[in-house]
Formats: structure tokens, C-alpha cells, sequence
């Protein structure tokens, strides 16, 4: 299923690992987060979102604080306990009463960073252990780790959290997450990986006590490099757009959702099984189709296919409008196809992006584009739906205007994916090493 080649095996299958104890702590979270925003009602939307943005904003320079100082296990080490340790004073809070509503929106801002940063943190450990050829054909199975423990986390909250209760099951999100905590231990050492600068061949050379030094550099280097770079700043507009269209839906989801399910955990049970189907959906697409499905049709073609899907499907909810097609039916087949076709294809290719810039972006402007640019989105986004509500359109007009701008997201990503392979081929690490394995090394 899988096209491993010799010295690829226990690197690949430990981040399989590791990412499947990451992803499912934080689907854990995940149905207790929507629900919260269902109760809060879609105009807090907004605010929740501008909340998330700010935070993001602080969080960046104090993550790239880490990254100058520690070398990569240490600050990974340090960025997980910390979340942890937030899951108990959330825990401790609910239980002692304090404010549910405003602990609840702190919540769903923390839950939005937290999510972020620990995805964030695991693919630029990949991006920088394996080469541009090498992520082609390992990155759909490495996400398979994390699709599994999306489902794993889904269904833990869809049949527990009747028995349990919501707070009851952060205590077991932070276990999860201890685990992932406890196998970055266990990974390789993470080489330089596809640096393209004139200092590749000497970083290679200095070989593993290079790799366990910090990154160094400034901390700020992750904003001034995207600035600077017209590929960091393509993939930033193409991480917007796609959050553009995904704030659409997400403000969608909170209307229809809360109009069909009266209760907080027939609200909760619902969306915790749509994300069951829709994880359920990206495993299989990623065990069988993935690896294989973007070395065949290439990178441009990947990163188009998501855009594509979006394009039919708010199409699809503009229609909706007219009576044709049922809104509940119409949004769930929509939801489950756009992001089981971003979790199994366009999540890896865009880590494959990253596989081809130095190794201090693959920490920094990757962080600082994945967090705060992916926030940024989240805010234009629910400015524009608060917007375009204000005026008097609803969720079908609202739709038709979500078709352009996914079109506009299909010729984005064809061109970075064509772009990467131009700089893969100029730097040479789009081609297969024959003697050096992964560059993961012990």
C-alpha cells in the first residue's frame, strides 16, 4: 500500500504514531469546542474568531522564542506540557463553576490555538526530515496516524460523552496528548532535511550534532520572511482562501446544526459523528489512494482537487436555496467531501510545499503561516459572512458569493505546486537519493 524504501521503516511508522496521539487528543476537544460555539449563536462567531487571532498574534513571538533557543525536541517537549497543563486549570474551572460562559469562549479560542500549534509543530518536523520525493510518497501514509486519531478522538466523545460529560473527557484529551509527548522522544533526530541554500552540502556533513542544536535566528523571522519570499507569501494567500471557504461553512454548519438539534449533546453526538464520517472517509483515502494519487497526477493537480470540490459544493448550498436539495443533506455530503479531500490530499501536498525553503522557515514562517495567516483567514472571513448577513443575504447568496473565491483558490494552488517542483528540481531534492535513506538519522 505504501511505497517505503529501505531506511524509511521506523522513522515513518514513529511519526505515524506520534501523529496519531496528537490528532486524537485534539478531536477529543474538538465536538465540545462546536458545540460551544452552537450555544453561543453565530453573531459571537465573529468575536470568537477575532479572539483566536489576537491570541495567535501574542503566542507567535513567544514560539519563536523557543525555536531560537532550544533545539527542536526541547521546544516541542516544552509546547505540549504547557498545553497540557492548560487542560487541567480547564478542568479545575468547569468543575469549580467558574463562569461557564466565559470560560467556554476562552475555551473555544484556546482549543483554536492549540489545534493549530501542535498540527503546526508536527509537520515542520516532517518537512524537515524528509525530502521533497520522499514527502510525495510518505506524507499520505504519515497522515493515516493522524486520520486514525481523529477518528479515535471522535468516537471517544460521540459514545462517552453521555456517560462521562464533556469536562470529564479534557482529563482524557490530555492523556492523549502526554503520549504524543512521550514519542517525540522516541523519533529520530530530524536532519536539515531539503535546504536549499549553499550550505546544504556542509549541513549534511556535520550530520547529527548539527541537528541537535536550536535553529537559532531571530525570533520575528517567521513575519519578515513571508514578507520577503513571493512563495512563503503564495502559500499565506493560498492557506486564506482556503479559510475563506472553510469559515463559510463553519458559520453554516453552526446555523443548520443548531436548527435541527435541540440539546447540547444531540448537538454535540451529531457533529462528533460527522467528524467520525468524515475521518473515517480520509483513512481509507490515505491508506489505498494518497501517496500514489499525488505522484500520479502531480502536485499542481492535488492542490487543485479540494478547490474543485468547493467550487461544486457551494454551488451545491446556493441551490439549496431554491427548495431543489435538502440544506441538512446538501451541507453534510458538502462538509464530509471538502475535508475528507483536504485531510487525504491537500493537507500532505501542502506540507510538500514546505519540503523546499530553509530550515528556519520550515519552523518559523511555516508556524507563523499555519497560525496566525490561518487565523487571519478565519477573522476576513467572518467579517465578510457577518457582512454579508447584515445586508440581508442568507446562507444560499452567501454561497454563490463563496464560488469565485474558490476558483480563485484552484489557480493559487496550481501555481505554488508548480512552483515547488521548478525549486525542487533547481536545488535537486525533488529526486530520489540512492544511498542516504530518510533523512531522518538516529
Amino acid at each position: 500500500m505504501v511505497d517505503v524504501r529501505p531506511g524509511e521503516e521506523r522513522a515513518t511508522l514513529l511519526a505515524c504514531l506520534y501523529f496519531f496521539f496528537t490528532m486524537a487528543s485534539y478531536f477529543v476537544l474538538r465536538p465540545i469546542r462546536d458545540e460551544m460555539a452552537v450555544a453561543s449563536g453565530v453573531k459571537s462567531l465573529s468575536w470568537l474568531f477575532a479572539g483566536t487571532m489576537t491570541a495567535m498574534l501574542l503566542v507567535n513571538p513567544l514560539y519563536g522564542a523557543l525555536v531560537v533557543r532550544f533545539p527542536v525536541k526541547r521546544f516541542i517537549a516544552i509546547t505540549y506540557q504547557v498545553f497540557a497543563l492548560c487542560l487541567v486549570l480547564f478542568y479545575l474551572l468547569w468543575r469549580a463553576g467558574v463562569n461557564p460562559t466565559w470560560t467556554g469562549r476562552v475555551f473555544f479560542v484556546w482549543t483554536s490555538v492549540f489545534n493549530l500549534f501542535v498540527v503546526s509543530v508536527f509537520w515542520s518536523v516532517m518537512a524537515d526530515s524528509f525530502r521533497s520525493a520522499q514527502a510525495k510518497r510518505l506524507f499520505g501514509f504519515i497522515a493515516v496516524g493522524g486520520t486514525l486519531g481523529s477518528i479515535t478522538g471522535s468516537a471517544i466523545t460521540a459514545t462517552l460523552v453521555r456517560a462521562l460529560g464533556s469536562v470529564n473527557l479534557l482529563l482524557v484529551s490530555m492523556v492523549l496528548l502526554e503520549a504524543a509527548a512521550l514519542l517525540v522522544a522516541l523519533l529520530p533526530a530530524p536532519g536539515p532535511g531539503a535546504v536549499r541554500d549553499d550550505d546544504a552540502a556542509a549541513e549534511a556533513d556535520a550530520g547529527p550534532a548539527l541537528r541537535r542544536r536550536a535553529i537559532g535566528g531571530s525570533m520575528w523571522a517567521g513575519i519578515t520572511h513571508v514578507m520577503r519570499s513571493p512563495y512563503l507569501t503564495g502559500i499565506a494567500g493560498f492557506l486564506i482562501l482556503y479559510t475563506l471557504g472553510s469559515t463559510v461553512l463553519y458559520f453554516a454548519q453552526t446555523d443548520i446544526i443548531g436548527a435541527h438539534f435541540a440539546s447540547r449533546d444531540a448537538r454535540t453526538e451529531a457533529l462528533a459523528r460527522i467528524e467520525l464520517t468524515v475521518q473515517s472517509v480520509t483513512a481509507l483515502t490515505q491508506l489505498f489512494l494518497t501517496g500514489r494519487l499525488i505522484r500520479t497526477i502531480g502536485l499542481p493537480a492535488a492542490l487543485a482537487l479540494m478547490p474543485a470540490i468547493s467550487v461544486i459544493g457551494f454551488a451545491a448550498l446556493g441551490i439549496s436555496g431554491w427548495g431543489l436539495v435538502p440544506v441538512l443533506g446538501t451541507y453534510v455530503a458538502f462538509n464530509v467531501a471538502r475535508r475528507a479531500s483536504n485531510y487525504a490530499v491537500l493537507n500532505p501536498a501542502m506540507e510538500v510545499l514546505f519540503t523546499v525553503v530553509p530550515r528556519e522557515d520550515k519552523y518559523k514562517a511555516k508556524s507563523f503561516i499555519e497560525t496566525f495567516v490561518y487565523r487571519l483567514g478565519d477573522q476576513l472571513g467572518a467579517w465578510g459572512y457577518a457582512g454579508l448577513a447584515a445586508s440581508g443575504m442568507g446562507l444560499p447568496a452567501i454561497s454563490w458569493v463563496a464560488v469565485p473565491v474558490s476558483m480563485l483558490f484552484l489557480g493559487v494552488g496550481v501555481w505554488l505546486g508548480r512552483r515547488q517542483v521548478a525549486m525542487a528540481r533547481e536545488a535537486g531534492v525533488g529526486v530520489e537519493p540512492v544511498a542516504r535513506g530518510v533523512a531522518l538519522s538516529a
